[in-house]
């Protein structure tokens, strides 16, 4: 009877330590090439409507795929005006936030988030008149005010106003000293990390990802992060001066060894690692997919991402 009980026990003690957090939604999973499929993750918690748009660089071919699978409730229009509550830009490169950019005439009012150099970018290169309109709330003129830059930092949450999410963001290095950043959404006391675009610190000559761990590992831990989505944009055959700021599966290993050394052993066995900003470029994706299947001493539990269809998180 004692037996049983802590059987049961046990059951209940690991559902609830598996109990969904987060819904996120792939409106695109390339990292290049095919337009109306490039980076953008649409991050919400399982009985809510409420949206943090990771990277935006397709967001309506994605919202009408995502749709059409019955991963987001219609139509079109509602779910970008209403539902997404915000954008994280990680960099300022077009396959990252052309979305955004082109879809901004229909928009509503919303936050745009990220570190500093990044916001920038927006306000200085493609919110002008010679490239688009100034939709947001500063820089030149005539501005239009329907988006507002809210900075993220490492040291200080951010609350995602009408969402439950607060977000931080962390520089990586991409093609150092060119400026990328991840982001670490917190929901209650559970937590996603996104990255954006990010080459391996020894390529880069950086220790941007290190301090990243460095800051994450106490999560990792407490089991209050399980969840980390991460770019492998090219196969291991790709040499590493023409890396240009990305990863292969062997350079996410070597990242991950890093990882498990600050957290201890087995502790990243059934973390779950959302493979983003895959190269179309011929089979590559699929080289990709078996590489790192293929390869994997830390037992992570790789996530391939489809256009459209909802990834149910711990």
């Amino acid at each position: 009877m004692k037996k049983a009980a802590l059987t049961l026990l046990t059951l209940v003690v690991h559902t609830f330590c598996q109990a969904q957090n987060f819904d996120v939604i792939p409106l695109g999973i390339y990292g290049g090439e095919q337009e109306d499929n490039l980076s953008a993750y649409l991050v919400g918690t399982p009985k809510g409507n409420a949206f943090i748009c990771l990277d935006a660089g397709t967001v309506n071919a994605g919202i009408r795929k995502a749709i059409e699978l019955k991963s987001l409730n219609g139509p079109e229009d509602i779910v970008l005006k209403d539902q997404i509550k915000g954008y994280f830009i990680s960099h300022g490169h077009l396959d990252h936030l052309s979305g955004l950019i082109i879809n901004s005439p229909a928009d509503s009012k919303k936050d745009i988030f990220g570190i500093a150099p990044v916001l920038q970018i927006l306000q200085n290169h493609y919110f002008i008149t010679d490239t688009w309109i100034n939709f947001a709330d500063k820089g030149q003129q005539p501005i239009l005010g329907k988006y507002h830059y809210n900075e993220l930092h490492e040291e200080t949450e951010t609350p995602a106003k009408d969402t439950p999410f607060f977000l931080k963001a962390y520089e990586l290095s991409h093609v150092n000293p060119y400026k990328s950043s991840a982001a670490l959404v917190r929901y209650d006391d559970h937590y996603l990390l996104y990255l954006g675009d990010t080459g391996a610190d020894r390529i880069e000559k950086s220790n941007q990802l290190d301090k990243l761990w460095e800051s994450v590992a106490p999560l990792i831990k407490k089991g209050q992060l399980n969840t980390i989505l991460i770019e492998v944009s090219f196969p291991n055959s790709q040499p590493e001066h023409l890396l240009f700021g990305h990863l292969t599966p062997n350079l996410l290993l070597e990242e991950l060894q890093k990882l498990k050394d600050k957290t201890g052993q087995n502790s990243l066995k059934n973390l779950n690692i959302v493979v983003t900003h895959r190269k179309p470029t011929k089979d590559n994706p699929e080289i990709i997919k078996k590489e790192l299947l293929k390869n994997n001493p830390l037992q992570i539990n790789y996530i391939f991402p489809e256009q459209g269809k909802k990834i149910n998180l711990p």
